[in-house]
């Protein structure tokens, strides 16, 4: 494909593909779960914008991978902070249990924020968890991690936790979310 307006930009003098056009290549090459990730990435360090994602399609028109691209823009959510998040979500879509919410805040009686939750399912007061190793494994972060598991425990909500090689297994996540849901009722 050729360069059209827009499609080069300098940075720190350097010409670089823009953001759009980078997005574009980038999930034509790569299978769902990758092309998601770097969708949900791009906005949501705001490299991308709505508007943007709407213009993929006309940018990818007539190229090869353009059909399967298309139906990962459909999956792509913003609010995803880190590829794992994306995977975990991805696992529970194709699981058939979706969270209805992602960035679950989760506040008590007096509207203090108590914690966020990176997956949510309100209705069965279930939270999930996915924990990268390098935000997570620093001591710091593991027992900030603790007190507000407690915190959202002690609010009556139940808390999974996920891994990257959880989301090796396309059944594990899915299943343990339904069987976490199921106990509730």
């Amino acid at each position: 494909m050729t360069t059209a307006p827009g499609d080069i930009v300098q940075v720190s003098g350097i010409p670089v593909t823009s953001p759009l056009r980078t997005v574009t290549d980038v999930i034509l090459r790569q299978s769902r779960y990758p092309a998601v990730a770097v969708l949900d990435s791009a906005l949501n360090r705001r490299l991308l914008t709505d508007e943007d994602l709407a213009a993929v399609p006309a940018l990818m028109r007539g190229r090869r991978g353009a059909v399967a691209a298309r139906a990962y823009l459909a999956d792509a959510d913003g609010r995803a902070q880190s590829p794992l998040e994306t995977r975990a979500r991805l696992r529970c879509v194709d699981g058939g249990v979706p969270p209805d919410v992602l960035q679950l805040e989760v506040r008590d009686e007096e509207g203090r924020l108590l914690g966020i939750g990176d997956l949510g399912w309100r209705a069965a007061r279930l939270i999930a968890e996915a924990d990268g190793n390098g935000p997570h494994a620093a001591p710091d972060a593991l027992f900030a991690d603790r007190r507000r598991q407690n915190r959202l425990v002690n609010a009556g909500w139940r808390i999974l936790r996920f891994t990257w090689a959880d989301t090796l297994h396309p059944d594990y996540i899915p299943r343990t979310v339904r069987r976490a849901m199921s106990a509730h009722h």
